[in-house]
């Protein structure tokens, strides 16, 4: 079992691990719980009731955060011609054709996201076994032919939200610098795109609890009730 410093303790003790807060408190909670020397990120863990096993249950997509995360991703392009030159106007860090493909197969890797335009996947694919799950992707919305408009999303606020194998889902929501309805925007912006992705196949309960905690603090539960409606 892992072992936390003297301080994480301390701070632990201001979360009643059985209680449920809700929203507002429990991003209240989660400011006074930061507690490192840096501006620390608030982050979102969504349990769901959906079989990450089963293809017709997977939940992946993506949604713009009102206020952003607080953290500007670097974005690379696969694009040529008109494309790459919208993309580069839009602020894409790095734009390239099979040059740029090729660096990566080399190993250059200084990149948050990839975005492709779809004349570009012969190329792009190529690097499928190097890049696993930071593949661009249609439904992560990164293939796509307006790669400029994609770009101006990712610089903005645009995230990708996936559920991992244990059924969950953890996206950033912020920074602790942020203001309380900043980060109650986020969050609840958030569930409501989450809740929009439900799987067809899913019955009863999609999402079955939500947590939030900063980077080095402790996980605060979350009324479920109030979340669910301040997203309907």
């Amino acid at each position: 079992m892992a072992k936390h410093s003297k301080r994480y303790a301390q701070i632990a003790q201001k979360v009643d691990r059985t209680a449920y807060y809700s929203v507002a408190d429990a991003i209240r909670l989660a400011k006074e719980t930061a507690s490192a020397k840096f501006d620390e990120t608030v982050e979102a863990h969504i349990k769901l009731n959906a079989d990450p096993a089963k293809g017709d249950q997977a939940v992946r997509g993506t949604v713009v955060l009102p206020h952003g995360t607080g953290h500007v991703p670097k974005v690379a392009v696969f694009a040529e011609g008109e494309a790459a030159q919208e993309a580069k106007e839009a602020g894409a860090d790095r734009v390239g054709g099979e040059d740029l493909v090729q660096a990566i197969a080399e190993g250059w890797d200084d990149f948050d996201v990839l975005v492709a335009h779809p004349s570009m996947m012969r190329h792009v694919g190529k690097l499928g076994k190097k890049l696993g799950p930071r593949m661009p992707s249609k439904k992560a919305g990164n293939i796509t032919p307006d790669v400029g408009q994609v770009v101006t999303e990712l610089k903005s606020g645009k995230i990708e939200y996936r559920m991992d194998r244990g059924g969950v889902i953890h996206v950033p929501i912020g920074k602790v610098s942020f203001s309380d309805e900043q980060l109650i925007e986020n969050l609840v912006t958030l569930l409501g795109a989450i809740n929009r992705a439900r799987p067809a196949a899913v019955t009863g309960r999609f999402i079955t609890s939500l947590t939030i905690a900063t980077s080095m603090g402790p996980g605060i539960k979350v009324d479920l009730g109030d979340a669910l409606a301040q997203a309907a």
